[in-house]
């Protein structure tokens, strides 16, 4: 019974060791860098990769006044389980709030001046009280201009959604075993798309249009062993971890990068510019590679990672040191 007991104490504790490795596992396939699974302390996620692209974008000729009244979930899924549909819905409700953000991160804060638009009752409550108090202690019978100003008015609507929510696009996994000892893997993938168009406010006319899709991949790996240690006496192990990529990390890199495509859509219109034609020609041209089908979105990837990490080039003259002549 000893010797029983001690492999059974060996192989809990390889079991607690697969454990405590997963949680040191980091997806950088998804745009993330190492993500800690399990932590007690509250965090500040880092940039995705497409959050980073757009850091990069350069400035603008001059900023786009823009507004955005609702970027709603146009699927109508609920989150499916085993026992079926939960009332859950299968993708985060807040992607209006990722857009916001998306526009704000655009070319360091640059590019866009956003307007409050998709809580503007609560805007014009606050503005009612302050011109209410202000009547009220300081016996103002007109509007002041100064203490409150006229909101700032958009040039451009952006609309559009959440259209599609895919599950089970591309299912797989492979497993073998041989004398006991065997081991199994599994893959699923999801694929979240969204759908963004700019909308000119003085005319109402649709400017552009920009389609963007995220795949959600989904891993379970595993392994088991068994082994007849005595008479009637069998030794069972087994032990394995999933990794799932989270709907709203995957969602957010949709968006931003649907708010890249918008902007490189619109320079490539005319219908705004930057500030450094030539010095943003390059990353034109890129997207339309991309957006043809020329390059892969993992080719323009790795090129603008290299491009990051190039130092930049510093062009010096030569002075001549000739002697002057008489």
């Amino acid at each position: 019974m000893l010797r029983v007991g001690s492999k059974l104490l060996i192989a809990a504790s390889a079991m607690v060791a697969l454990a405590g490795t997963s949680g040191c596992m980091s997806l950088d396939e998804d745009g993330r860098a190492e993500f800690p699974a399990t932590t007690s302390l509250a965090f500040f996620p880092q940039k995705t990769q497409t959050q980073l692209l757009l850091n990069d974008l350069p400035p603008p000729q001059r900023p786009v006044a823009i507004a955005v009244y609702g970027f709603t979930d146009q699927t109508g899924q609920f989150k499916p389980t085993e026992a079926g549909q939960t009332l859950s819905r299968a993708v985060t409700q807040g992607a209006g709030s990722m857009l916001v953000r998306a526009l704000q991160e655009t070319g360091d804060r640059k590019w866009f001046t956003i307007v409050e638009r998709e809580r503007l009752d609560n805007l014009l409550k606050e503005r009612q009280i302050i011109r209410e108090m202000r009547e009220r202690y300081l016996g103002e019978t007109q509007l002041n201009t100064q203490a409150l100003p006229a909101l700032l008015f958009a040039g451009v609507l952006l609309e559009g959604g959440i259209v599609g929510y895919d599950t089970n696009t591309v299912t797989g996994g492979a497993g073998a075993a041989f004398l006991g000892i065997g081991g199994r893997t599994e893959y699923r993938q999801d694929t979240v798309t969204v759908y963004l168009r700019a909308v000119s406010v003085r005319t109402g006319e649709v400017l552009t249009t920009v389609t963007a899709s995220k795949t959600i991949a989904s891993t379970a790996i595993g392994g088991s062993a068994f082994k007849f240690v005595a008479f009637k006496e069998l030794l069972e192990a087994e032990a394995g971890v999933t990794t799932n990529e989270p709907n709203q990390i995957a969602l957010q890199q949709a968006i931003e990068k649907a708010v890249y495509g918008i902007v490189m859509e619109g320079a490539d219109l005319k219908l705004w510019e930057f500030a450094d034609s030539e010095a943003a020609w390059p990353m034109v041209w890129a997207y339309r590679q991309e957006r043809d089908g020329i390059y892969s979105a993992g080719d323009m990837q790795r090129a603008a990672e290299r491009a990051r990490k190039t130092p930049p080039l510093i062009i010096k003259e030569e002075k001549s040191m000739g002697k002057s002549e008489s």
